[in-house]
């Protein structure tokens, strides 16, 4: 993309935590960070992503140029790199992938999408595959109320993205649209463990008022979590269809929706 059409979306990205609109609306999209291999400066792009597990994958197709982009330059030299989602900032390793797991990701990717594929071929070149592993992803900086909110709009967030995914997949679920799922799944799960483990008893010692309220929450808890093994069983079936598994996400994200919102509700002000 030219470099004053990336501005913009860079621009707009930071000024709407991670929202954008025109063709990238609705896209999943980060901003990556590099350092210059021959000018030492910070080299910023605007990247889609896929999501895989406790990583993020990119491909540096440059549009279908036949030359790699400069930010793959970039972390061939320094592999240090600055991921931004809208939401959370973090620094992470950038990793080339190669070989079979290389083609295995891109074929995930190819068919989710067939653009990148229609990329690689007028390049002329193999597009290659960058895992973005985190070095030092947190909670956000901050008063900790305001830190679970943008934990919180996280997760909102890779609802949307998954319902708006799912909705508009073909009649078989393609491997992408489960690793997405399953990743969701997998940082919630995350997410509220470390809350039934540090932060409500916290609260309770502070706060033994609140007994009805962590109560509740954590009735809560364990109904999303049946909620989130039924549909880790629903992604494990070879034969699951689109319209079945938009139902469940659709289920998990109005009990969520509600947790979250009451939980904010009850215990951002106290952690503020």
């Amino acid at each position: 993309m030219p470099m004053d059409f990336n501005q913009q979306i860079i621009d707009e990205f930071r000024a709407n935590k991670g929202q954008v609109g025109g063709p990238f609306e609705g896209a999943r999209l980060l901003l990556l960070t590099t350092t210059g291999a021959r000018s030492g400066a910070p080299h910023t792009t605007p990247l889609g992503y896929l999501p895989d597990g406790e990583r993020l994958l990119v491909i540096a197709s440059a549009g279908g140029s036949p030359r790699h982009p400069a930010w793959y330059h970039n972390l061939r030299a320094d592999p240090q790199v600055t991921v931004e989602t809208g939401l959370f900032t973090y620094t992470a390793k950038a990793v080339v992938l190669d070989g079979e797991e290389r083609d295995r990701m891109f074929a995930r990717a190819v068919e989710v999408d067939p653009g990148w594929g229609a990329y690689e071929e007028r390049s002329g070149r193999t597009l290659p595959v960058v895992a973005l592993v985190a070095a030092d992803y947190g909670p956000p900086a901050g008063r900790m109320g305001d830190a679970l909110i943008t934990m919180h709009d996280n997760f909102r967030r890779e609802l949307a993205l998954i319902r708006r995914e799912v909705a508009a997949s073909g009649p078989r679920l393609a491997a992408q649209l489960r690793v997405n799922c399953l990743t969701m799944c997998q940082g919630l799960h995350v997410h509220h463990s470390r809350e039934d483990e540090y932060m409500f008893p916290a609260l309770e010692g502070r706060y033994p008022e609140l007994a009805p309220v962590m109560a509740r929450l954590r009735d809560e808890h364990a109904v999303v979590a049946r909620l989130l093994g039924e549909l880790q069983a629903l992604l494990r079936a070879e034969d699951v269809a689109p319209d079945e598994l938009l139902a469940e996400v659709e289920r998990l994200t109005r009990e969520l929706e509600a947790h979250l919102d009451y939980e904010e509700e009850q215990l951002v002000p106290l952690l503020n």
